[in-house]
């Protein structure tokens, strides 16, 4: 097996104190995430709806779930059961439907709206001034199933920590904006989930709370 335990526990050791891991375990078969498991962690990333529901399965029941892809609105009744967390929430209609289904399960379901900041064009994420248009609108207000905790996004693609640095700081400015605007009286706003294997390090320096960590502790994916 790869050195899941030791990977794991320097990327751990790295972290500063109150910086959250999830460990990225999508691909990557369930006795690598039990080696994690053993070791303590309890937040693992998925991204595909079918792989997630087989491991939720067959796995501990004190695993917390995050969804970090991109979620279709048709696919949320079958992770609503059980997800903790939906971390790349990219429309008012996704917000809704979360809503819908985590009632029907009698459950609040924790997510975080994602920020296109990255200068590539993606397919997914809200610019600044949608997720602002967003929350000015007011209806997520009305949604008593879904707890929005803070914010999420993705750096550039590249080779470059001052970009890096650039984009995550402008993600932790506007985290300042909707927390003082729109969250000031709510502790549970709080989550700011930037950086991955390549960038992590960059990433805490500029305020991440929660670093989404995959090929460093589990090795290439086996898919």
């Amino acid at each position: 097996m790869y050195n899941v335990r030791e990977n794991l526990l320097r990327i751990r050791q790295s972290l500063p104190a109150g910086v959250k891991l999830v460990a990225v375990s999508k691909f990557h078969p369930e006795d690598y995430i039990m080696a994690a498991y053993e070791e303590g962690q309890r937040i693992f990333g998925e991204s595909h709806e079918q792989e997630l529901q087989r491991k939720h399965e067959t796995l501990p029941k004190d695993i917390e779930w995050h969804f970090i892809g991109h979620l279709q609105t048709n696919k949320v009744k079958y992770i609503a059961p059980y997800i903790s967390m939906v971390e790349a929430v990219d429309s008012l209609k996704l917000l809704r439907e979360i809503d819908k289904q985590a009632a029907r399960c009698g459950r609040t379901i924790s997510v975080l709206l994602e920020l296109h900041i990255a200068e590539e064009a993606t397919k997914y994420g809200l610019t600044l001034d949608a997720c602002r248009q967003l929350l000015a609108g007011g209806e997520w207000r009305q949604l008593q199933h879904v707890r929005i905790c803070g914010l999420m996004m993705m750096a550039s693609f590249v080779e470059d920590p001052e970009q890096w640095r650039r984009e995550f700081t402008a993600a932790a400015d506007f985290f300042d904006e909707v927390k003082a605007q729109y969250f000031a009286d709510d502790p549970g706003f709080c989550e700011r989930s930037w950086g991955m294997s390549s960038d992590y390090a960059v990433a805490v320096e500029c305020r991440s709370t929660m670093v989404r960590v995959g090929t460093t502790i589990f090795g290439p994916r086996v898919y």
